[in-house]
């Protein structure tokens, strides 16, 4: 088997890796937010990511080169940014809602990599991501639609999350070559991690809900599920896939994580109609397209 077909069987693996791990992800903030304010889960998340990566952190330190150290910054903001801003959307959204609004990552990752990182793209790709865009659209309409225009605050938070994840793309891709995926993720969180716990500890009720809310363990067992596989295991593997393909291809997750999110969603009593099933191989259609190469026809 080439290394083309090794790395295109290996991303389809992590794809669906991720699109069940961050698919996962909105039942399990869910469930935080019953005990823990929206900025404790982004704390909270960031931190005990941090804590968990802290000790492969020190060797790799002298790999890092101060333009490296750069960029880095920016990818740290744009991994940290939505572990607040999911939270906060959830306040008010459902969690398959949120997965679908979520959706809209591999749009900016193509708007914003043409604009400002010379992506290249064929015109099949594009009509892929419109197409997959176009299928996310369709779940909005018929899961949460009156709700979603009620609560267009809310799904903000989760468009700005979207714009980062379509800057840290492309800025890995564009930048960071020569980093290994591993490494990017730990000093992903290396950056924010100990002020995150700063705020944790000093800033929130955080050690008065531990010595007195018997829910709070539970809580804890929700978002460290999150921050592990959720957060650190989840971005090693997001990282890796964005060096092996195509940004455009890695972003597309997105469209499959509503599936999940609504699976969940049935599980804890959201509701589901069979309209869904279309809208979803309409968005697996689109994926398909999205990492479509030109067909070549054999010389005769």
């Amino acid at each position: 088997m080439s290394s083309t077909k090794n790395n295109a069987l290996l991303s389809w693996l992590i794809l669906i890796a991720l699109m069940i791990t961050w698919g996962s992800s909105f039942i399990l903030i869910k469930k935080g937010l019953i005990v823990f304010s929206s900025m404790q889960i982004g704390t909270l998340r960031i931190g005990i990511a941090f804590l968990v990566l802290l000790p492969f952190a020190f060797s790799r330190l002298t790999k890092i080169n101060r333009q490296q150290w750069k960029i880095l910054f920016f990818v740290s903001l744009g991994s940290t940014a939505p572990a607040f801003l999911f939270p906060l959307a959830q306040k008010s959204l459902d969690s398959a809602t949120a997965g679908v609004l979520n959706s809209l990552t591999p749009l900016f990752t193509l708007i914003v990599g043409l604009l400002f990182f010379k992506l290249k793209v064929k015109w099949f790709n594009v009509v892929g991501v419109i197409i997959g865009l176009v299928g996310a659209v369709g779940l909005i309409s018929i899961s949460g639609g009156a709700s979603f225009s009620f609560n267009i605050g809310y799904a903000a938070y989760i468009i700005i999350a979207t714009i980062f994840y379509a800057l840290n793309g492309n800025l890995i891709k564009s930048f960071l070559k020569q980093l290994d995926s591993f490494t990017i993720t730990i000093f992903s969180f290396f950056i924010f991690g100990l002020p995150a716990l700063f705020y944790l500890f000093l800033g929130t009720n955080f050690i008065e809900q531990i010595n007195n809310d018997p829910m709070v363990w539970e809580g804890l067992a929700y978002i460290s599920t999150l921050a592990i596989f959720g957060t650190a295991i989840a971005l090693v593997l997001f990282n890796y896939l964005v060096k092996i393909n195509t940004v455009i291809f890695a972003s597309s997750v997105t469209y499959l994580i509503p599936i999940v999110a609504f699976a969940w969603g049935i599980i804890d009593g959201e509701r589901f109609g069979l309209g869904y099933v279309f809208w979803i191989m309409l968005i697996l259609f689109g994926i398909f397209m999205v990492n479509a190469k030109r067909l070549r026809l054999p010389k005769r």
